[in-house]
């Protein structure tokens, strides 16, 4: 479960906030067929199921090519809630350890990354539910924001 939500769940809320939050998309046909960023999270499901299945070199492998396909770099590993949005979905990296809480909107160019090995094992930030993070922020080491914050 992804935070309460079965993945299925997930991947329909997740185009539902497309439609919802981006004024360029107008039908869930379009988040599905037009919008790496929804692209990039259902990938992203799709490779965390396989990691916590045991199945880590295809995890992996699907991250990366994903990374490559839509400039959205999450680690398997990394919890996503239901319904959050890639928006742009350029240039994003989303550690091992973070987590984003359930109708967070993520604009292009963001980090949420540790601050090296030295950090322990919980070493990524952990983002509220209905967050927004704008262009080009970094959230950097095992820090936590709160519901509804504004980022950037």
């Amino acid at each position: 479960l992804e935070m309460g939500h079965t993945p299925g769940e997930s991947i329909r809320h997740d185009a539902c906030a497309h439609v919802d939050r981006d004024p360029a998309c107008e039908t869930l046909l379009e988040a599905v067929l037009f919008f790496k960023g929804y692209a990039a999270t259902v990938s992203h499901r799709v490779s965390r199921a396989l990691w916590h299945g045991g199945e880590r070199f295809a995890a992996l492998y699907i991250q990366s090519q994903a990374s490559a396909a839509f400039g959205v770099d999450v680690h398997p590993a990394a919890t996503i809630g239901s319904g959050v949005m890639f928006d742009h979905a350029t240039g994003v990296v989303v550690g091992e350890t973070a987590c984003i809480g359930d109708g967070c909107t993520i604009l292009h160019g963001v980090t949420l990354g540790g601050t090296g090995k030295d950090g322990g094992v919980d070493r990524h930030p952990k983002v509220g539910r209905d967050v927004l993070i704008g262009a080009n922020a970094s959230v950097l080491g095992n820090i936590r924001s709160g519901d509804g914050a504004k980022i950037g």
